[in-house]
């Protein structure tokens, strides 16, 4: 005798739950695979093991589904699988919003960054004590109190200005004393860590040693305040993930920087992320910042950049400043003379931020 209609139906939804029991025990699994992996760091997706998984299962197909819609079936599972093992490996993050759902705040100075946009400003290179100096009494009288030059220059060609060194690093220091500022300022090696750690309030890590894994595990046990710029082609999970190197080492404060990243663009030297700038505020509680003269590398179109990314979310700007910018020893396109950064506080409505400050600085001026 046929089964009747009703009998089929309960069998049907027997196996419906059976399949939903399946799917989750299988999921249970995936997140375990998930867990060693990042341990042995070993990537999310591996194609190759994909397609093999594919073939044997359709090999073993007996029907009725055709080959296709077994194909297309596992291949679904698959992809839910690999979004699982991706949601899972955000959330291990110590840097990730799940780990921690209110916004840092790193205080530097007179300075918090992670709460009102904060300006970052100082020429591309330390030259002399003179540059530095006027400099520096720019930046005091605007109310800037983060000031920004390198010491140590990694340049593309070997025979460009690679900065001064040891003796860069001082003028930075005798410079922010001298003014009331605290110091940001590139760290390139391992070597080196220590004596910029001596000089500086802030390390910076460039876009060239964000994937430097040695040196974010140093600059994790120096004990200062990191400023962490995204790889030329990083992508927001490596950007993350250097991030998460610093964190790991004992090293919580650190913000992170979008300079804009490679593309097929050439009237601007980078392309600024703006969506990077959303994502990463979305995804990690750390404090984001924004190098509109990197990701431009000219100058006349530095304020509605800095708009669109303090739009974005954005919790400060950095941008290079110079006495004067056509003797600059380096990236002199990019640089704001005084009067250009004056201007550009305003367009970028970033003057209104530094008001109380610059007050500040008039009541203590000689």
């Amino acid at each position: 005798m046929d089964p009747s209609l009703e009998t089929l139906r309960e069998e049907l939804e027997e196996l419906n739950f059976g399949l939903l029991d399946l799917l989750n025990r299988r999921a249970r699994v995936v997140t375990q695979v998930q867990a060693l992996k990042s341990r042995d760091g070993i990537p999310t997706y591996v194609p190759e093991r994909e397609q093999a998984m594919l073939g044997e299962l359709v090999a073993a197909n007996r029907g009725p589904f055709p080959d296709e819609i077994v194909r297309h079936l596992f291949k679904e599972i698959f992809k839910a699988s690999v979004r699982l093992m991706e949601t899972e490996k955000r959330q291990v993050l110590k840097v990730s919003r799940a780990s921690r759902e209110a916004d840092l705040v790193v205080k530097i100075g007179r300075e918090l960054v992670g709460g009102p946009p904060v300006v970052i400003a100082g020429p591309c290179s330390v030259e002399d004590e003179g540059q530095m100096d006027a400099v520096g009494r720019r930046l005091s009288e605007l109310g800037v109190g983060l000031l920004r030059g390198g010491a140590y220059k990694p340049r593309s060609s070997p025979y460009a200005f690679q900065g001064l060194g040891k003796r860069g690093l001082e003028i930075l220091r005798d410079t922010g004393r001298r003014w009331g500022l605290s110091v940001v300022t590139e760290v390139m090696d391992t070597r080196t860590v220590e004596l910029v750690a001596e000089h500086a309030d802030v390390l910076q890590i460039g876009s060239r040693n964000m994937y430097n894994y040695d040196l974010l595990r140093e600059v994790g046990k120096a004990g200062k305040p990191v400023l962490l710029k995204r790889g030329l082609s990083a992508t927001i999970e490596e950007f993350l993930w250097a991030a998460e190197y610093v964190v790991l080492h004992g090293n919580k404060q650190v913000i992170l920087c979008e300079r804009g990243i490679r593309t097929f663009e050439t009237q601007t030297r980078n392309t600024l992320d703006l969506s990077a700038v959303a994502l990463l505020r979305a995804q990690s509680y750390l404090p984001v910042v924004v190098d509109v003269s990197h990701a431009a590398g000219r100058k006349d179109i530095l304020a509605p950049l800095a708009r669109a990314a303090l739009a974005a979310g954005a919790q400060g700007i950095m941008v290079e400043v110079h006495p004067c910018p056509a003797v600059a020893r380096s990236d002199a396109q990019q640089q704001l003379d005084f009067q250009e950064f004056e201007t550009f506080l305003g367009h970028a409505g970033l003057r209104r931020e530094h008001a109380w400050r610059l007050a500040a600085v008039e009541r203590t001026s000689p």
